[in-house]
């Protein structure tokens, strides 16, 4: 069956699950930039994207901003919830959908889509409910492995690049 949304958690997937502090009590989060490039072949192959997270800071938003992703669901308690009703209004079945997650808030929402995966550093036991367990750690291009997997599973890995390659041409 053909992937038509990918929905991916934050911390512990784009971040290396870390909350670090500075001196005045600010959060800060590190991203890697590799991840970027994940959201770049979905756009690119016109497969919308969606954050679920149960963390709601301007961290995320800020990210979500720079990357142009619209489909942003930040304090999220029930995350299966969440994506069904997200299936609803597009008009598809979880079985479309591809998830990337790693800890027990996103159990229920792994074992329910057509695809899934954790990072290389989630808890074993969350292999019960994921389809895959990736060769990266969150905060270490997870994303990325992740998006590419799933292009190749679906003969289009070659495709997206193309598509990379060609944008490119044009802006030089």
């Amino acid at each position: 069956m053909k992937i038509k949304l990918v929905l991916t958690d934050i911390d512990g997937v784009w971040t290396d699950g870390g909350m670090y502090y500075d001196q005045s009590g600010n959060e800060l989060k590190k991203f890697n930039t590799s991840d970027s490039a994940g959201v770049l072949f979905l756009r690119l192959l016109g497969i919308p994207l969606g954050i679920i997270t149960g963390e709601n800071t301007q961290i995320v938003q800020a990210r979500a901003d720079k990357l142009k992703i619209e489909r942003l669901y930040m304090g999220v308690r029930n995350k299966l919830e969440t994506a069904e009703r997200i299936c609803s209004e597009m008009n598809i079945s979880l079985q479309e959908v591809a998830y990337i997650g790693d800890d027990l808030n996103d159990a229920l929402l792994l074992k329910a889509v057509g695809f899934s995966a954790v990072p290389a550093n989630a808890p074993a036991y969350m292999l019960r409910y994921a389809g895959l367990r990736l060769g990266r750690r969150g905060g270490d291009g997870a994303f990325r492995e992740f998006v590419e997997i799933l292009l190749q599973k679906e003969n289009m890995l070659d495709t997206a690049i193309e598509k990379y390659l060609e944008a490119t041409r044009q802006i030089i």
